[in-house]
């Protein structure tokens, strides 16, 4: 049975034979989604949503499907985005232009508050809250500066996000959904120098206006084991994970003790201090129904994307996320 996608969107464009094929198959390859190819049409499945790409003499059409108006939307700026940088504007059948962006949700911040020694927790409120619960575990936090009236990102008529820039650009950083009730979302930012968003939380006032676009990034993985190891920056996905993953789950959290907070009484729960040692000792088998997550510095989750593939496990097996740092071209 078909998942039920009733919104729809459509466009044509001009193309050299075969040059929108090409991208698209770059891109399902990029993302490593799921792409059918019939004489007729491509078809690219992501967000639970289709793309459908169907080629013609000198003339493309485009159709878009999925279960929420909001996927449409990003899937026009998406779109629009890979075709346009290779010179092929879509002409769009409809374009919601001068709307928010896809996924914007306008909030008011309630409180902040020091949950632990390391963790501000965060609770914004507003109308279009409770879809931040579902699907998705993170989301983007629009934050404007200091000292001046938000201008938020909108659907420019071309079908792209057109955001804010200069003095009006917004900070964007992704945070994860710790908790959702009624018409409020909490989450916790990890408290540390150089960061804008600690440095708003210590001088924001309730009423103040912030954005939250999405969810997006991926729900939790199913699978009859779930492995999951992260840092501190990981902390708040892996205690949301453990809270939703439907099967047998192990974590390994290197942090400071005092900030697990409740998951330092959760016997799934080891405290580490080397994530890279946990790994190699963990009794992970490539031929199990299994999902190992790791999250932390760029550098020690490319090291964990390697020792996996050599372990056995497939690609679809493991998420290897780079939650900070810059790549060290020696590692």
């Amino acid at each position: 049975m078909f998942p039920i996608r009733p919104h729809r969107s459509t466009g044509t464009f001009s193309s050299a034979s075969g040059a929108a094929a090409a991208l698209l198959r770059a891109r399902a390859a990029e993302w490593d989604v799921e792409l059918i190819e019939t004489p007729d049409s491509l078809t690219m499945h992501v967000w639970g949503s289709e793309l459908c790409l169907i080629p013609g003499d000198g003339i493309a059409r485009i159709e878009l499907h999925a279960p929420e108006q909001r996927l449409i939307a990003i899937m026009q700026d998406s779109a629009t985005e890979l075709f346009e940088s290779h010179g092929m504007a879509i002409n769009w059948d409809n374009v919601d232009a001068g709307a928010l962006a896809p996924g914007l949700a306008l909030m008011r911040l309630v409180s902040c508050t020091r949950r632990t020694p390391g963790f501000i927790r965060i609770r914004v409120q507003g109308p279009e809250a409770e879809r931040f619960a579902h699907s998705n575990l993170h989301f983007r936090l629009l934050i404007p500066p200091q000292g001046r009236a938000p201008i938020w990102p909108r659907i420019a008529e071309n079908g792209r996000t057109r955001w804010p820039e200069g003095e009006d650009a917004l900070h964007r950083p992704v945070y994860t959904v710790a908790l959702q009730r009624e018409d409020w979302v909490e989450f916790d930012i990890f408290a540390h120098e150089g960061s804008p968003t600690c440095d708003w939380a210590g001088r924001a006032q309730a009423g103040d206006p912030v954005g939250l676009m999405g969810p997006g990034g991926g729900w939790c993985p199913e699978a009859e084991k779930l492995w999951l190891f992260g840092d501190e920056t990981a902390l708040p996905a892996i205690a949301r994970m453990l809270a939703l993953a439907p099967g047998a789950v192990r974590a390994y959290i290197r942090a400071n003790a005092e900030d697990l907070a409740e998951l330092a009484a959760d016997p799934r729960v080891t405290r580490c201090d080397n994530l890279a040692a946990a790994l190699d000792s963990a009794p992970i088998e490539a031929g199990e129904d299994l999902h190992v997550w790791f999250a932390g510095h760029v550098n020690a989750a490319r090291e964990a994307r390697r020792q996996l593939l050599a372990r056995g496990l497939n690609k679809r097996q493991f998420t290897a996320a780079a939650y900070w740092g810059q790549p060290d071209s020696r590692a």
